[in-house]
């Protein structure tokens, strides 16, 4: 299968370059797959449209202020840092530009609190960086690290935590779960009080999620793998609805993804942890989910591909069609689906 197969036109004018306010505020396109239809709501409108006994599988990831820059310490050239996978307590994977100035051995200086050597290379602009610090990483990396925003998104974002989820949890991401940024406190309390129930799954989401597909053919294209978690108390909730007959939801392709990296072949999960790799693409069978909610996503990505594995290809392309001319808001802090 041809990537290109995967490909639709977008007005660069439908691309959000800001979060809508207040969170639940933004469109939803409803396709139901049995029936065929199409309806065009709005976020908050899930409080109607979702059953009092749906299960909604959301991804507790918290993103990191990755994006950081360094000054090399014999020259004094800037070279900013991305930060991708934590290796141990101090070494993270990245990647840097300008990485030909990135060379194993050069150490850098990120702030007074923070140092750093970097200590292997890999191809396109990959580099291992070793910290050096005193105190608390993360609260070093809150203070001077920035959002790594989509580079789609050329507008600075103010506002930290609107690139988290309300749910956020679990420090490690270096994008989003952007689904999950459409829920506010009180929608998921009132959708808890028609009896919706909500099960935390975890997957940091590394670069990989979102970079091209460089491959025409898409069997070619390696998916770097990303950490994810499934507690005992998860998978049991999740096995207990699809005893119950049902319907599990999937908020994001994150969880989409960890779902289908624990699932049997009966339905269920096991619980566990560990990386993933897994690339979903049509024809697939999914095991899991009932329902996905998810964002826009790019022409040609892996997400678009996982989507069109869900809904069918031609159907995705078709339903792309239909939101570019109801101008929807599209990618990260855009407009939202709910496949079902």
């Amino acid at each position: 299968m041809n990537k290109h197969d995967f490909y639709y036109d977008l007005p660069k004018e439908l691309i959000a370059q800001k979060p809508i306010e207040p969170r639940d505020e933004s469109r939803l396109l409803v396709y139901d797959r049995k029936s065929d239809n199409v309806a065009h709501k709005h976020f908050y409108d899930l409080e109607s449209i979702l059953r009092p006994d749906d299960l909604l599988v959301i991804n507790n990831t918290r993103v990191l202020p990755a994006k950081i820059v360094g000054t090399k310490e014999d020259t004094g050239a800037t070279i900013t840092f991305l930060l991708h996978k934590r290796i141990d307590t101090h070494t993270w994977e990245t990647l840097c530009r300008p990485a030909k100035r990135a060379k194993v051995g050069c150490t850098l200086k990120f702030s007074d609190e923070l140092r750093g050597e970097i200590v292997g290379e890999g191809e396109e602009g990959a580099r291992t960086v070793k910290f050096y610090y005193d105190g608390v990483f993360e609260t070093i990396l809150y203070n001077i690290g920035e959002m790594p925003l989509p580079h789609y998104i050329r507008e600075t974002l103010t506002d930290k935590e609107r690139y988290q989820t309300v749910y956020a949890k679990q420090n490690g991401s270096a994008a989003a779960p952007t689904a999950g940024l459409h829920f506010t406190d009180k929608l998921m309390k009132a959708l808890k009080d028609k009896g919706v129930e909500f099960v935390e799954v975890l997957l940091h989401v590394g670069l990989g999620t979102f970079l091209p597909v460089k491959t025409d053919n898409i069997l070619d294209h390696k998916m770097h793998s990303e950490y994810y978690c499934v507690t005992d108390e998860a998978a049991s909730a999740i096995n207990k609805a699809k005893r119950d007959g049902r319907r599990v939801i999937a908020v994001g392709t994150t969880s989409v993804r960890t779902l289908e990296s624990c699932a049997n072949a009966d339905g269920t999960v096991r619980s566990g942890q560990g990386e993933t790799d897994i690339f979903i693409y049509p024809p697939y069978k999914f095991k899991v989910p009932d329902g996905i909610i998810t964002n826009f996503h790019l022409p040609e990505s892996t997400l678009i591909m996982l989507i069109s594995a869900f809904v069918g290809r031609e159907k995705t392309l078709e339903l792309y069609k239909t939101a570019v001319e109801e101008k929807y808001r599209f990618f990260s802090f855009g407009d939202a689906c709910f496949f079902q």
